[in-house]
């Protein structure tokens, strides 16, 4: 049975591997070197009841993951967040980034967020109809805004206002 559920320090070394799963296979991230977990460890205290991370748990393997950050630090962006979500890579399609995402998008709406921003690389037509499935709508695209695997990428941005 799947489990959502607060992320802890002890998720740190799935959430890593999850994340440079994605950074050497996939364009959901524009990283291009993987972390080490001293540099996600800083990521991770970055975020806080208002910016949360949830993770996806399956048989007590953690095999995804979810998170709120910071828009940007400026304070008049305070109410807006950014959001990711990856999912391990051999359980794509089966509905767990569904279910992290309505996990998140739900978080941020108890938090009092007034916005949440996506940025979705050209070509994931996956990930922008997982976000429209949420209320996610389409406000425009950043061209050739980033370099992956030796292509100059698009990028899709997506925003949902909470009533």
């Amino acid at each position: 049975m799947l489990i959502i559920r607060p992320a802890s320090l002890a998720d740190l070394p799935a959430i890593t591997e999850i994340y440079n799963e994605a950074v050497l296979t996939t364009t959901a991230t524009f990283d291009t070197n993987p972390k080490s977990e001293a540099d996600r460890k800083e990521w991770f205290d970055d975020h806080d009841n208002r910016h949360p991370i949830v993770v996806a748990e399956l048989e007590g393997v953690v095999i995804g993951w979810a998170s709120l950050s910071r828009w940007s630090e400026r304070l008049a962006y305070a109410d807006t967040a950014e959001i990711s979500l990856y999912v391990k890579s051999e359980y794509r399609g089966l509905g767990v980034g569904r279910q992290l995402i309505s996990k998140i998008v739900e978080a941020g709406q108890r938090a009092e967020l007034r916005t949440v921003i996506a940025r979705i690389a050209d070509g994931n037509e996956v990930s922008i109809h997982l976000h429209k499935t949420v209320g996610f709508e389409h406000i425009g695209v950043m061209r050739q805004v980033g370099r992956k695997f030796g292509r100059l990428l698009d990028v899709h941005l997506m925003q949902k206002i909470y009533p």
